[in-house]
């Protein structure tokens, strides 16, 4: 019981890493219906960037702001020049600019800072507690909470702010918002900016525990398509229950299924995202949409 409790434990850790990207993915398509598989690789740049300006002696946490900044304003930069002028174009186009998008940023981050992985400092101080033989780390703990205020903001942004209510309007219907006086485009490149700036804490927790490097963020992108594939595209809190679910199912799996392992642990979340696009295509908390003919 104590082992299946701590990996649990663990579980939720790496899930809420996954369940952060998440919502950057569900964010961006919600609002542009685009997947946008370069997520990852944008925000590991943006944590290169913050770990840079460390090095130069900026102090961490001004280093991980000014990160932030900078994430924000590269989604809003990517969108503008890249996602704009191919957003009415067909899916398979979109798809291509966003693998595009993938290569570009793993491509620069190779470029600036080599393949060689580097030592990200931790954002949370090293200890913890030890009740009934099951450990609890301030990491852990840390994780969770960031997961949990993000997505608190998020909820009340979204649900309690004109511009939340300004950029779901945008989200669902964007002629219907241009007549009723919304800047469109200047919603959805808030959705672009807030969905890299997840992105980018995503990167900064998953960064400790990997180390920095530009493939980094490449296996947590799987994680986390499977986790909005689970929860349902259409869900903020889809993503974030689908996220946790598979760090649970991932740690637990590897831990009590033998043929698995390590090397196997990639085909947990390929294997939930197979049977809910078998069973339940629209997710756990996905709607159908009915279609009036």
């Amino acid at each position: 019981m104590q082992l299946l409790l701590q990996q649990i434990l663990d579980g939720l850790a790496a899930g809420a890493i996954y369940a952060a990207l998440a919502l950057a993915l569900v964010l961006i398509y919600g609002a542009t219906r685009i997947v946008n598989f370069g997520q990852g690789e944008m925000a590991t740049f943006c944590a290169y960037l913050a770990w840079q300006l460390a090095e130069w002696g900026i102090p961490w946490p001004l280093a991980l702001t000014l990160g932030g900044v900078a994430a924000f304003a590269l989604g809003v930069f990517v969108f503008r020049a890249v996602v704009r002028p191919v957003s009415r174009a067909s899916v398979e186009t979109v798809v291509v600019v966003t693998l595009g998008l993938f290569l570009f940023f793993q491509a620069l981050c190779l470029w600036l800072w080599g393949s060689d992985q580097q030592a990200f400092p931790p954002v949370f101080p090293s200890g913890g507690w030890t009740f009934g033989g099951v450990r609890l780390t301030t990491g852990t703990l840390g994780v969770l909470a960031v997961l949990l205020a993000l997505a608190l903001a998020l909820a009340a942004l979204l649900r309690f702010t004109r511009i939340g209510l300004a950029l779901r309007a945008a989200a669902v219907d964007r002629e219907k918002s241009l007549i009723v006086g919304i800047r469109v485009d200047s919603m959805l490149m808030l959705g672009w900016g807030l969905a890299s700036l997840a992105g980018f804490v995503a990167a900064v927790l998953v960064a400790p525990r990997l180390f920095l490097s530009p493939t980094m963020m490449a296996p947590v992108l799987v994680y986390a398509l499977a986790a909005a594939t689970l929860g349902g595209w259409g869900s903020t809190v889809g993503a974030i229950v689908g996220g946790l679910a598979i760090g649970v199912a991932e740690s637990v799996g590897a831990t009590y299924l033998p043929f698995i392992g390590a090397e196997l642990r990639l085909a947990i979340p390929l294997a939930a995202m197979l049977a809910v696009l078998l069973l339940r295509p629209e997710g756990l908390f996905g709607r159908k949409l009915a279609v009036r003919v």
